[in-house]
């Protein structure tokens, strides 16, 4: 039996303009900036600065009609040459080009550091030892074997076999254990090629100055770096029979190495990135004042040039098939130069309309900066004050920053979830969280609030959360436990 439905189905896509426009949206002010260059090189349309009496709508009325009746005309060849207009390079030097400087103005380079690597450095000091070629060249395999943290994570077998595979050295392990020791980790900085955490320290300790402290923290790393690592200062203490100030003293020695001795090498350091905050708040006679970063609203307008080419185009009594996709393709870029514009005027207001909702919402917050008064706020409180989509405001508030009297603030942190306090009352997780890093930072560092405890205390306080949750909002708060917070 033959069956017939009809289904119904309600669909939403977003278009190309659509998606393009979200993009921009979520786009912090340096990726706009470095977004907004590209436009302008890939499209010969678009031009960076303010134009005066420029219409593009006398272009956009008009223009569409006469396309059409193109295809209604007689083509015939011309003598314009249309390549004279659209060259391969569609849009000539000067366009690309600012003039900010006098004819005597000197041009100048700014000199930069090429810095030596972890490694290179590393090498280069192998050259102040006295090595024969194949006790080198076993040192320098030993240096390329090194990570960027400046540990030796490879055994000693397996540098053996490789080096006889790789380099056709064929040694024992004795020669490259004793090599290891002798030349690689007297390399500096201190602490370079241990093989685990322990050997890094030890390695550290040893290049200092012997004190009682100094030979006490030896001992222990060497003899109890369990207990060491599981802070049993009790234990500690009984069996080396020292005191609480010598065991303190022994203990601040090793808390001071590095346990990354690559990562402290300058030369391996990452860039510092530099927040550029996309708003800034300020307080002017007690009410608050937001701003967008001039960056993010760039004049741009429509070229002259390719207006007036299309308008001869339009004006010219004969048309070629060559001129016909030369306007269409005219036609082509002054759209989407158009288009690129208005986007970013919307980018614009979307951006200030909902750090403005913002604003007034944690307007309490921004006059004092006092974090308690953060209210509990959520991405569908902001929307639906502004009348956008959730997702449109959670792009607008990942990846921005704003500059507050208080410092540069990521906007997504100024969003948490409500819970109820003992009086009824909603109050933000940020404000709980702010007061368990309170508590925490008050406690005795001799004998560390565990979560229960913190759980009782916060519940006196008014906030009633469970022991789970405490130890949720400290772990997200990068608080360790209390056995890790132990001071002696």
């Amino acid at each position: 039996m033959l069956k017939q439905n009809l289904q119904l189905k309600l669909s939403q896509k977003l278009s190309p303009q659509q998606i393009q426009l979200m993009k921009l949206i979520q786009l912090p002010t340096q990726a706009f900036e470095q977004r907004l260059q590209e436009e302008l090189v890939e499209n010969p349309a678009l031009e960076n600065g303010k134009e005066e009496n420029v219409d593009y709508d006398d272009y956009n009325d008009s223009s569409d009609d006469d396309y059409d009746d193109y295809d209604n005309e007689r083509i015939e060849a011309e003598d314009l040459n249309i390549d004279e207009y659209l060259s391969n390079d569609e849009t000539p030097d000067y366009k690309y080009q600012t003039n900010n400087y006098s004819d005597d103005d000197e041009e100048r380079s700014m000199p930069f550091v090429a810095g030596v690597t972890f490694h290179q450095d590393l090498l280069n000091q192998l050259n102040t030892f006295i090595l024969t070629d194949e006790e080198k060249n076993i040192a320098e395999f030993l240096v390329g074997s090194i990570d960027d943290t400046g540990y030796l994570r490879r055994t000693i077998t397996d540098v053996v076999d490789d080096l006889a595979f790789t380099q056709g050295i064929y040694t024992d392990e004795a020669i490259v254990e004793h090599i290891l020791l002798h030349v690689v980790q007297e390399l500096e900085p201190a602490g370079v090629a241990a093989r685990d955490l322990q050997e890094c320290l030890l390695l550290q300790l040893k290049h200092k100055t012997p004190t009682d402290s100094i030979a006490l923290a030896i001992d222990i790393l060497e003899n109890q770096f369990d207990a060491f690592t599981k802070k049993h200062y009790e234990k500690l203490i009984q069996k080396y029979e020292v005191s609480k100030e010598q065991l303190r003293k022994a203990i601040d020695e090793i808390e001071k190495l590095n346990p990354k001795p690559g990562g402290a090498y300058d030369g391996n350091q990452k860039p510092i990135e530099h927040v550029v905050p996309d708003f800034t708040i300020r307080i002017v006679d007690g009410e608050l004042e937001l701003s967008l970063n001039g960056r993010n609203a760039p004049e741009l307008h429509v070229s002259r040039d390719y207006q007036e080419m299309l308008q001869s185009y339009k004006d010219s009594n004969e048309k070629s098939s060559t001129q016909k996709d030369a306007v269409q393709f005219i036609k082509q870029k002054l759209d989407s130069a158009k288009w690129f514009i208005d986007a970013i005027k919307q980018r614009q207001e979307t951006l200030f309309v909902t750090m403005n909702a913002i604003m007034h919402y944690q307007e309490e917050y921004f006059l004092d900066g006092d974090e308690t008064k953060l209210k509990p706020m959520i991405l569908k409180d902001i929307a639906d004050m502004v009348g956008l989509d959730i997702s449109t405001v959670s792009r607008v508030a990942n990846s921005k920053y704003v500059e507050t009297p208080y410092g540069t603030k990521l906007i997504k942190d100024f969003f948490s979830e409500a819970m109820k306090n003992t009086e009824g009352e909603d109050v933000s997780t940020i404000e709980i969280k702010r007061i368990l890093q309170n508590v925490i930072e008050e406690e005795d560092k001799r004998k560390p609030l565990p979560d229960d405890k913190l759980a009782e205390i916060l519940k006196e306080k008014g906030y009633p959360i469970a022991r789970r949750t405490v130890a949720k909002y400290r772990e997200q708060l990068d608080i360790p436990v209390a056995r890790l917070r132990k001071k002696i």
